[in-house]
């Protein structure tokens, strides 16, 4: 007898294309997962720049350019501290909320405070002189961990040089930083050790704040023939306040950077900070690209036959220093 037309049961087609649906969307998550920064379309990059002066701001510049110029598609959430380390802290724990794609840092404090909030969003450096004294990176040679960048370490001996040759019968040298920056502090020793092979005496005068420059400015008067300022961020955000002071009191200033000198300082041999920047940027769109990892990438620095001499001609004038002998 024939029998009735059945339609085949269909449960287990419904099963495998159960299956077949599962498999695809565990292959697409695995390739969510696995697909780097280099596969994206669009980045979103935060910026911390510990506190605003020239340097900084040359820097951050820089670094904006680089990316510009790469072509990617990218944000930019620029924040500044204010020189304020719990201000650093609130922006890199905002940073690491939002899943920014990259954070780039201005200052050792900025770099400290996102690499404490962030052990995986790759951190780029700039105007930082000492990494691995930092804690940032493992070494400088090679970073180990999430963090790389650029130094800002200046050409100290030549700067002691570029005193002499200005200041020929200076003796005592003031070496004028905020202790609370550890590359500050780094520069410091290194000033300190240079001066003493070239036969000055140098004198430690530091500030834990903006607040105290202008006292311990005073404090020196009298007492150093010239200071000396590293590239230092409370010093360099307060150089009007140094400038006032010293000038009025006849003492010149070598400091660490063309910015500090605009702002009233003598002289100084630096690097240049846009081009800093702009390396970190390079950097920066590497990592982006999914080229390097900074785990893998060494600290940065420029070539110290770029640096260059920048002499404040109005402050020469006001103390009566023939600059000739350098220019």
């Amino acid at each position: 007898m024939l029998q009735p037309f059945r339609k085949p049961y269909n449960g287990r087609m419904r099963g495998k294309m159960k299956k077949l649906t599962s498999l695809i969307m565990m292959t697409v998550l695995a390739a969510a997962t696995l697909t780097g920064c280099g596969d994206k379309s669009t980045y979103s990059i935060g910026v911390i720049q510990l506190v605003e002066h020239a340097a900084l701001d040359s820097s951050n510049k820089g670094f904006c350019d680089a990316l510009k110029e790469s072509g990617l598609d990218v944000t930019i959430d620029q924040q500044n501290a204010q020189n304020d380390q719990p201000t650093c802290q609130t922006i890199a724990t905002k940073f690491v909320g939002d899943n920014k794609d990259l954070v780039f840092a201005l200052g050792t404090k900025a770099a400290q405070a996102i690499a404490g909030a962030s052990s995986t969003i790759p951190v780029v450096g700039s105007a930082i002189t000492d990494y691995a004294s930092s804690g940032l990176v493992q070494s400088n040679e090679l970073s180990g961990t999430n963090v790389t960048g650029t130094s800002d370490l200046t050409p100290v001996k030549e700067q002691i040089e570029l005193l002499q040759k200005l200041l020929p019968n200076a003796k005592t040298v003031g070496i004028l930083y905020c202790s609370a920056e550890d590359n500050s502090t780094f520069q410091a020793e290194i000033a300190k050790e240079t001066c003493i092979a070239a036969g000055l005496e140098p004198t430690y005068y530091t500030v834990t704040s903006s607040n105290d420059i202008q006292t311990v400015v005073e404090s020196m008067v009298g007492k150093v023939d010239v200071i000396y300022a590293p590239t230092d961020n409370t010093i360099a955000a307060g150089m009007a306040t140094v400038s006032m002071v010293a000038t009025d009191n006849n003492i010149p200033i070598i400091c660490g950077e063309k910015g500090m000198v605009d702002q009233g300082g003598l002289a100084t041999y630096g690097i240049d900070y846009y081009q800093l920047g702009h390396m970190a940027g390079e950097m920066a769109v590497s990592i982006l690209k999914g080229e390097k990892k900074p785990a893998e990438m060494g600290i940065g620095y420029l070539d110290a036959s770029k640096c260059e001499l920048t002499v404040n001609k109005d402050v020469a004038s006001k103390l009566g220093i023939d600059v000739s002998a350098v220019e």
